[in-house]
């Protein structure tokens, strides 16, 4: 059994106990909030026996075997660290941390500690994207692909009102290209590995975060256009466009249908099975690696896949002028 904590006490973490109810040898055992009263009450709603506010009194104890890190960005690498030093495998939620640096130091702490450090990008867990990876192949050679994630945000409403929520602020290493973006660049760096050009365009608000953005990833053979937004929405699927055929995604961040158009006149639709939550993915090859041993890193969303794509973004950022107090540091 392995013995999880969890850091943060927002929508997302309730999502992670939803699937982590389907996965085998999982015990949620501690909850982490900044507030007594927070992490009290988080932890009655949960059945969570143990609480804390204290971060490194928590990963000074015995109680847990894991850390699912789900605070903001600009937290992740500090927190990581301080588990990843005490021998306790750390799932962090995406992106990993505010930039490639941050990066490099946890990957640093998680091998000189022998604990498994994972970026919890969903996505290149799904069912369909691996069959996406098998069968990528029958559509030739690829030469474009355009990919777009663009959610307008609830927070904008308040961000136009006068309130500048976590969403939109760069103290918290937020943004559209952080927050929806890794969706559209980890799965193509996945896929594609890393680009030999990146050229980036952004809507950047008053706040000093982007609304909105664009990333061209340029390959020998092709480019990957991304797309994301906080502040409009998109109905448009992912397209991957190859010589002998094309095949759509219809959201990029769920993978549930993949249909493949082929020059001959041949089509082939995929559609992902609902049969567990979405995070039970990430979660149950998280909970493999540990309880196989001896191993260290996903061979999915390995270090490098994680290096790469907080490359490409800070190469977008430095283009467009995003910079966090995280840079800085």
């Amino acid at each position: 059994m392995i013995r999880f904590g969890i850091i943060g006490t927002n929508w997302i973490t309730d999502r992670f106990i939803q699937a982590s109810e389907s996965v085998d040898d999982f015990q949620l055992q501690a909850v982490y909030s900044r507030t007594e009263d927070r992490a009290k009450a988080f932890a009655e709603t949960h059945g969570i026996r143990d609480w804390f506010t204290d971060i490194e009194e928590m990963a000074s104890t015995d109680l847990i075997d894991a850390v699912y890190i789900a605070s903001p960005n600009s937290f992740h690498c500090s927190q990581a660290i301080t588990f990843l030093n005490k021998g306790i495998h750390v799932l962090c939620e995406k992106p990993l941390a505010s930039n490639e640096r941050e990066v490099q130091e946890m990957v640093a702490a998680a091998k000189e500690n022998d604990a498994l450090l994972m970026e919890a990008v969903r996505t290149t867990f799904l069912p369909n994207f691996q069959v996406l990876r098998e069968k990528l192949h029958s559509i030739g050679t690829i030469r474009k692909v355009n990919v777009s994630c663009c959610k307008y945000s609830s927070r904008y409403d308040a961000y136009k009102d006068g309130t500048v929520l976590n969403a939109f602020n760069p103290a918290f290493s937020n943004g559209a290209l952080m927050d929806l973006g890794v969706y559209c660049i980890y799965p193509m760096v996945v896929l594609f590995g890393e680009p030999k050009e990146i050229k980036a365009t952004g809507t950047m608000l008053d706040s000093g975060v982007d609304g909105s953005g664009t990333v061209i990833m340029k390959y020998d053979e092709m480019e990957v256009v991304s797309t994301f937004s906080k502040i409009s929405n998109t109905h448009i699927p992912t397209e991957i466009q190859g010589e002998e055929g094309t095949v759509t995604i219809d959201q990029i961040g769920d993978f549930s249908t993949l249909t493949f158009y082929y020059h001959n006149g041949e089509k082939s639709v995929y559609t992902q099975k609902e049969d567990v939550p979405y995070m039970y993915y990430e979660i149950n090859e998280f909970v493999s690696i540990i309880k196989k041993g001896g191993e260290y890193e996903s061979p999915i969303n390995s270090y490098e896949n994680s290096l790469i794509s907080s490359r490409v973004m800070d190469n977008a950022r430095k283009q467009i002028g995003l910079v966090f107090p995280a840079d800085r540091t």
